[in-house]
This record gives C-alpha cells, structure tokens and sequence, in this order.
C-alpha cells in the first residue's frame, strides 16, 4: 500500500499465538494490496481501470469499496470523489478499511489490546502494555522531529492526512487543481474507513473544511486542523492528552 504497517499487540498471550495473530494480519494487508494497488497492473482496480473487468466481475471486498466510496462522494458533497485524478482511485477509502478490517478479526480472535499503525492510519483497542490509554502525537506540519498534538484514546480510530509526505496528492474535485488551505487534517473517531475518508474530504475542501469538520462531531468524530499559514483549530471533544 505504499506504507508501512506496523502492529502492537498488549495481550497476554503466547509468543507463538501473537506471531500467528500478526502473521494473519499481515496476509490480509498483502491482499488488499494485491487487489487494490493502482500501481500493480494485475491488480484488480488496475483491470477494473482498463475495462477488462466490470464491477459486477469484480470480488466482494472491491464492490463494497466502490459502493462505500459512492457513499462517501454523496455524503462529503463530491469531496470525497475516488474519480478526482480522472481514474478510479480508492486509495483514499481503502487503507483506512482495511485497518479497520484487520482490528475487527484480531479482536475477534481474542486480541483485545491492540494497536495498528498504517502510514499515520492508525486503530487502537483496549489499553497500551502499561494499561493506560494508547498515546499518539500527530506530526508537526512542518518540522518532522516535533508534534501539534498528543492524543490519548482506549478505543478508537485516528487519520491525519496532509500535504507534507507526498505534497499535492489530494485533488480539488471542484477545480481539478491540488487542494490548497489546509496543511493537515486529523479526524478522531469510531471508525477507521470513514475517519480517513472524513480527513481526506476536508484537505480538499480547503477552509470551508473547517466548518464541514465541526459538523461531524454531532456522529462522535473529532479533528484538529493546522491551515497553510500555520493557524491551528481543533475541536472541543478532541481527546488530547493532558
């Protein structure tokens, strides 16, 4: 998927258990990549992009996408479009799903302390291995050794998406042009699909994502904002550490 995956695991369980526990997740991210990667052409959203497959041949995992991202582009006002770059691209949906996919069948599988980090995605359950609450700090914008952030969260999803790793990878669907306002979007919530698709949205929107943002929170997702010209906003639920 482009990015690193790492994964905590604070159950007391046997070594053998926890390297079987992390060996499924790790097989099912390596799907997800097989099936969704835009830069693999034997991909199934690169045969889907062609035209050598329709969305009715396509697997059950990849109709649930294109139908979540149907959702989302209808729910974020055309914000959150997986067509902004001209091809089918869910890149945007995707990871955050398929973390939360992952979190979902380790906690069924017993795993009740856990903590999943997919390139700044990151899902976490229960309690961290001194039994308080998962700590994350949120990159500074601007200087990488520095946070803006420290959050603290039980359970519970956290994504940040912004332009200062990959620059202008998030398109305006409006204007067709890179988005412009915010340097970055961090959303805090239940769920990880939606969170990473609720932080992408608002980048595009620029500013006025910052009213859309304050509007999520009535559905228990939260989010801290820094602009292009270094103003900070973060909203009154926002769990930050102390």
């Amino acid at each position: 998927m482009g990015t690193a995956i790492s994964i905590e695991l604070a159950d007391e369980r046997s070594p053998a258990e926890l390297a079987a526990l992390v060996g499924e997740a790790c097989d099912w991210f390596h799907l997800v990549d097989a099936r969704f990667s835009t830069y693999q052409a034997a991909s199934e959203v690169s045969r889907l992009r062609r035209g050598e497959i329709t969305a009715a041949d396509c697997s059950a995992d990849l109709r649930h996408v294109l139908d979540a991202c149907a959702d989302l582009w209808r729910d974020t006002d055309g914000y959150f479009d997986a067509y902004a770059g001209g091809l089918l691209d869910p890149s945007g949906y995707v990871k955050g799903w398929s973390v939360e996919v992952a979190s979902t069948r380790l906690f069924e599988a017993g795993s009740v302390n856990h903590y999943i980090n997919a390139g700044g995605d990151i899902r976490m359950r229960g309690h961290h291995p001194d039994g308080g609450p998962w700590r994350v700090g949120i990159r500074h914008p601007w200087e990488a050794g520095k946070v803006s952030w420290v959050l603290a969260l039980g359970d519970g999803a956290i994504a940040t998406s912004g332009t200062y790793e990959r620059g202008d990878h998030v398109i305006n669907p409006r204007t067709g042009e890179p988005a412009r306002g915010l340097r970055s979007v961090t959303v805090v919530g239940p769920d990880l699909a939606l969170a990473d698709a609720y932080a992408t949205a608002a980048l595009a929107m620029g500013e006025p994502g910052l009213t859309w943002l304050a509007k999520l929170a009535t559905d228990g997702y939260e989010s801290a904002v820094v602009t292009d010209d270094g103003r900070a906003f973060s909203s009154a639920g926002l769990p930050a550490a102390v």
